[in-house]
């Protein structure tokens, strides 16, 4: 699959456009604010996006989910079930961030682990990864070697733990068990910052290190 990075909002997250190169249908992976920037970089690639993904229900990550879904009529998919006390504690989430109020919603389908979405004729596997928040889901692109990590892991840094409902041990759990035997050759694309592999962060990363 084919993507492009777009960060977003003044916590430079990493907004993602993931596509099949041969039908151009697409998905809109964690649109956390700036709609218009959003949607003027996938009408000037000729994208078809067919869904909104959301990696946790963190707001830096969906604040601009319910605008995108409503201006492009596609759903919104994710995250995992165990996040939804995220997203309904949106307004609290505004004041905690310090951002301007967005507009709630529910997502169309809460997704598990195992599942499979189809974007175009490309496949992304959707991996459970708690710790960051307990919901927290990761997307697999097994051809293409890529995954989009949300905020698992970062290139020689791993998410935070504070927040509530976070498990430090249980996000290191996920990262050795869940994201590592993917293999080194993986590219990932964080929720911030730099891409790195998880070669990469296997040999340097000192939180994960192996």
């Amino acid at each position: 699959m084919d993507f492009r990075i777009v960060p977003v909002t003044s916590f430079q997250q990493n907004a993602t456009l993931l596509w099949c190169g041969r039908t151009r249908a697409a998905a809109i992976i964690d649109p956390g604010g700036e709609a218009d920037r959003i949607l003027d970089e996938a009408a000037a690639l000729r994208l078809r996006p067919e869904c909104v993904l959301l990696t946790h229900g963190h707001l830096d990550h969906l604040g601009a989910s319910a605008e995108v879904s409503e201006r492009l009529g596609i759903p919104i998919w994710g995250p995992h079930p165990d996040d939804a006390f995220w997203i309904h504690a949106l307004p609290e989430q505004c004041r905690m961030f310090g951002f301007p109020p967005v507009r709630g919603f529910e997502p169309d389908r809460w997704l598990q682990a195992g599942e499979r979405i189809r974007i175009g004729e490309e496949t992304l596997e959707v991996i459970h990864c708690p710790g960051h928040t307990p919901g927290h889901l990761v997307f697999f692109d097994a051809e293409g070697r890529l995954a989009q990590v949300g905020d698992v892991l970062f290139k020689g840094s791993i998410g935070r733990t504070d927040f509530p409902r976070g498990n430090h041990e249980q996000l290191l759990e996920s990262i050795r068990r869940q994201l590592l035997p993917l293999g080194d050759d993986v590219r990932f694309i964080p929720g911030h910052g730099p891409m790195s592999t998880f070669g990469e962060e296997r040999r340097t990363n000192p939180f994960v290190r192996v």
